[in-house]
């Protein structure tokens, strides 16, 4: 960890091409969902501004605009701070992540060919090697693949265009989770893969209906059990 709480090496987006403010604002916001910056965390200008190697000038504009989407609280006369997500914040989210991941199922199930269930197998295999050792950033970031790839697979721009506003938050709140889902959500996996390579769209539905709802459930009772110990 670095003088300022964040892991050594943790600051991604800041090689990506593109004006300074904008890879800023990517690399907070990539900090905030993976849960480096947890939430309720003070957010000090210098020093997140001497962690990512600028100046105060972009870090301030990247927060400002952190704040207008959402991830962000600017409080008088205290500063920034990372969002504390609600309940019914939470469950509107993975309400509506329910209502377009099962359609996405539905259509995969419709649509997919041999590559693509192949692509989903790979990912699935991948996942179940880094629960097996531990390895909860690799999880997390396989697992938001793994629904990336069932909306791709899906083949209808409007939904993935939709799927992909809520993604990121849905992996903000999957974060805290992944360890207690572990094995169970890749099994959930393989069975929505043989669903789709069957073609059964019915109970592709049915199964990504399922898995969504056990991650919300897992999120509630997580974060109920944060708040009692609070």
């Amino acid at each position: 960890m670095s003088s300022t709480g964040l892991p050594l090496g943790a600051v991604p987006g800041l090689e990506r091409p593109g004006p300074l403010r904008d890879r800023v604002h990517e690399a907070l916001l990539e900090l905030i969902t993976t849960r480096a910056l947890q939430p309720g965390r003070h957010l000090v200008e210098s020093e997140l501004a001497g962690r990512l190697g600028v100046s105060r000038q972009p870090v301030r504009e990247a927060l400002q605009r952190l704040s207008t989407e959402g991830w962000v609280d600017l409080r008088p006369a205290q500063g920034a701070f990372v969002h504390e997500p609600t309940e019914e914040e939470a469950d509107q989210l993975l309400t509506v992540r329910t209502l377009l991941e099962a359609e996405a199922a539905r259509l995969a199930a419709a649509h997919a060919d041999e590559s693509g269930i192949a692509a989903l197998n790979e990912i699935v295999a991948r996942g179940v090697l880094a629960v097996t050792e531990d390895d909860m950033d690799a999880a997390v970031a396989l697992n938001a693949r793994f629904h990336a790839k069932v909306i791709e697979l899906a083949g209808n721009a409007v939904l993935a265009e939709l799927a992909a506003q809520v993604a990121r938050r849905v992996r903000w709140y999957y974060t805290p989770i992944a360890r207690q889902r572990g094995h169970r959500s890749w099994v959930e996996h393989r069975d929505l893969i043989a669903a789709i390579a069957a073609h059964d769209e019915q109970r592709a539905t049915r199964l990504m209906r399922e898995h969504t709802e056990h991650a919300r459930s897992s999120y509630r009772a997580t974060s109920g059990s944060s708040r009692s110990a609070g």
